[in-house]
């Protein structure tokens, strides 16, 4: 089978990358030639997807499937059907299970959960392209596939602040500085590690009975957020000292939260798992997130320069602290 991811190479990609591989896929890489990471086994297209004069030698190609990665906007998936219609099997969008209904009218996840997020332009825009690839679909045939992932880890750090691609959070907990958890810390979400997305991910590629189809794939390791930064916490080997802040508070000082937190993860979520189970008989997602920090934080801690300090990041957590307690 031969597959082409448009990335390839990030955070929740990587591991689908090796793992695509390892069961005989032939995989190409389009990328600018500039990624950290090697994946032993694929074969790399140098270029831009978002420049045409570079894509000469990806158009000599037919696929039997693309993956786009990095796809977050309608202009995105017009370019995407121009290149891809006609020359690929399946498309497969990488869309955001931010996408969901906010609030939740019903607390279980599906996929037919509607559609709807107007706090942070970044699930607006996944959700744009959704419409306009179920159109394209629906009236020219388009063989498409769309993937939701929720928060999933495996080089960052899955919280709410000071943290995914930024160590702030753990570096206070590390020196004893206060951390903040928004809410009073009880309500659910799931983390996912990517090499448990990966197995459930692979599973899609080729298949034709997903084409036209939405999945979302998660852990069902429900955690409430205390236990998510406690056990963090633990996997650094510190006792975090916590402030509870209420995540409206949180936005009203510091608005750029907003999306992260009201529009995200200050609301309870539990997927339900059930269809890509169906889709892909087998699936389980069997990393703990016990153990996937550890290897995480081990990750981390074995190069000084993964550990990224964001100075402003940094700055907003201190002004949210001062604001709580009337500084």
């Amino acid at each position: 089978m031969k597959v082409l991811f448009i990335g390839g190479t990030g955070n929740i990609s990587t591991p689908s990358s090796k793992l695509a591989v390892s069961k005989g896929m032939d995989l190409y890489l389009l990328n600018r030639g500039k990624a950290k990471v090697h994946i032993d086994g694929a074969k790399t297209i140098i270029g831009d997807i978002n420049k045409p004069n570079e894509l000469a030698e990806l158009k000599k190609h037919d696929w039997d499937v693309v993956v786009n990665w990095i796809a977050f906007t309608p202009e995105d998936i017009e370019r995407d059907i121009a290149l891809f219609k006609g020359k690929t099997k399946q498309y497969i969008f990488i869309s955001s299970a931010s996408c969901y209904q906010t609030p939740l009218s019903y607390p279980v996840i599906t996929e037919s959960t509607p559609l709807h997020n107007n706090l942070w332009d970044y699930s607006q825009g996944k959700i744009q392209c959704e419409d306009r690839l179920q159109k394209a679909y629906r009236e020219e045939g388009f063989p498409i596939t769309i993937v939701r992932p929720s928060l999933t880890y495996d080089t960052v750090i899955p919280i709410a602040i000071g943290g995914f691609n930024k160590y702030n959070t753990a570096k206070r907990i590390l020196e004893g500085k206060e951390i903040i958890i928004h809410g009073d810390g009880t309500s659910l979400w799931t983390v996912t590690h990517s090499d448990d997305f990966a197995k459930g991910f692979v599973g899609l590629l080729g298949l034709q009975p997903a084409i036209g189809h939405a999945f979302h794939i998660t852990s069902d390791e429900v955690l409430s957020w205390n236990m998510i930064y406690k056990i963090l916490a633990d996997a650094l080997g510190k006792e975090a000292k916590v402030v509870h802040i209420a995540s409206d508070f949180i936005c009203k000082v510091e608005p750029s939260f907003t999306g992260t937190l009201l529009a995200d993860k200050a609301e309870s979520v539990l997927f339900d798992n059930t269809k890509i189970k169906t889709f892909v008989p087998g699936f389980k997602a069997t990393i703990p997130f016990s153990e996937g920090i550890k290897r995480t934080i081990t990750w981390l801690q074995e190069k000084p320069e993964r550990q990224n300090i964001d100075l402003e990041t940094e700055a907003k957590i201190e002004n949210v602290l001062k604001a709580y307690k009337g500084l």
